[in-house]
């Protein structure tokens, strides 16, 4: 089996930096065209959105976004090219949203992880992703279909009998959440079952080291994908277990919580998410995790961009003293004063009050200068400490809440 899905995973920089200029401006030109975007693109030459700086300019569009659109345009918020009626599957996620499904070859794109743990034809892989509602289960089946794998799909819960069909099918890959996988291994042992499974392709939850080594003890290569119900997979870990890489068909931005401003390389930031699936033409995604880009490729000789992985929820808005303290209010007092890097709002107690202090990386100067800014941007009081630059942790906080309640 070729170590690569196909030739788009080895492609020079230049060569995907062509790609993507030909493919973005009819993406775009593709939203604009649907009722949910309104008049969000209504301004933008889609012939000039050539490349990933050329979408900082575009608005974001996040779930609250998907949420209001499909509460007036059911199911899919008139964001999708295809009716209903023509798609293969509809699935829904709490909120609740509407998420469209594809039959097609591949339409997740979770072929390419499935191929990076090393699935493909001759292999049984038990699905242990839910099928019900939500479309982890199908996504992945889809994918298996891909590599040419068979499909147990056993979905979630009733372990005994898990371990029982995983024994009896000699499934040789499993695909489901980090620490289930654990759970029927276990189960197994206790009721004397000899397993196969030597691939694991999981997701949708935390693979702590301790545990990928267990499996490793256990002779089960365990690998890892970012995928999210609407946008299919994002990014996925290879052999090499160096970051997770970018799917070819998807572009990924990192910027400042609660802004669409593109952060410096390295920096944790928001991950944003601009999919090429010309049947749902999701443009500046937020997904509302936090991760940074790495330097350089894979060792394993795929050349997309590289991400760290999870790495926390963007989503801090916190309230203290009664008020709601939102990123893109962090972000406003930022953009106030040219001298101001960065930001950061601290809520902590004092007694049994809530308290806040709003750190701020400057060169030099004296708090009292900012404290209008401080009140206009967050409509609070607070204490205000100026930081030398770069000093401010890299874990793309804005909103950092202290408090115990213990």
């Amino acid at each position: 089996m070729s170590p690569y899905f196909d030739d788009l995973e080895t492609r020079r920089a230049a060569v995907r930096a062509d790609a993507i200029a030909d493919a973005l401006p009819l993406q775009i030109a593709r939203a604009q065209g649907l009722s949910g975007y309104g008049r969000a693109l209504a301004s933008v030459n889609a012939d000039n959105v050539r490349s990933v700086a050329d979408l900082a300019a575009l608005p974001v569009l996040r779930k609250s976004d998907l949420v209001s659109a499909q509460g007036s345009a059911a199911p899919f918020g008139g964001l999708t090219t295809q009716a209903v009626g023509s798609f293969a599957h509809v699935f829904q996620s709490p909120g609740p949203i509407y998420e469209p499904g594809g039959g097609g070859h591949d339409w997740w794109r979770m072929g390419r992880f499935l191929h990076a743990c090393g699935v493909g034809p001759g292999d049984i892989v038990q699905n242990c992703f839910g099928y019900h509602l939500t479309p982890a289960g199908m996504i992945f089946e889809n994918g298996a279909r891909a590599v040419g794998a068979t499909v147990f799909p056993a979905g979630t819960g009733q372990t005994e009998l898990q371990a029982r069909a995983a024994a009896d099918l000699g499934c040789t890959a499993y695909a489901g959440t980090p620490d289930y996988l654990k759970v029927i291994l276990d189960k197994a042992d206790e009721m004397g079952l000899s397993l196969k499974i030597s691939k694991a392709a999981v997701g949708g939850g935390a693979l702590f080291p301790s545990l990928r080594q267990e499996y490793a003890d256990r002779g089960i290569t365990c690998l890892q994908c970012y995928a999210t119900a609407d946008l299919g997979n994002i990014a996925y870990e290879s052999e090499a277990q160096k970051g997770l890489i970018v799917d070819e068909g998807v572009i990924v931005e990192i910027v400042t919580p609660g802004t669409g401003a593109p952060v410096a390389p390295g920096e944790v930031g928001e991950v944003l998410v601009t999919t090429l699936n010309p049947d749902y033409p999701l443009i500046r995604f937020a997904t509302g995790d936090l991760s940074a880009l790495m330097d350089g490729p894979s060792p394993c000789g795929r050349t997309n961009i590289r991400i760290k992985g999870w790495m926390g929820r963007a989503d801090q808005t916190t309230k203290i003293k009664g008020m709601f303290v939102r990123p893109e209010q962090v972000a406003a007092l930022v953009a106030r004063h040219d001298e101001i890097s960065r930001a950061r709002v601290i809520a902590s107690r004092e007694g049994q009050r809530d308290v806040m202090t709003v750190q701020i990386e400057a060169d030099g100067g004296e708090p009292d200068t900012y404290a209008g800014s401080v009140v206009e941007a967050l409509k609070l009081k607070g204490k205000i400490e100026i930081v030398d630059r770069g000093s401010l942790p890299n874990d793309g906080k804005v909103i950092e809440d202290q408090r115990s309640y213990d």
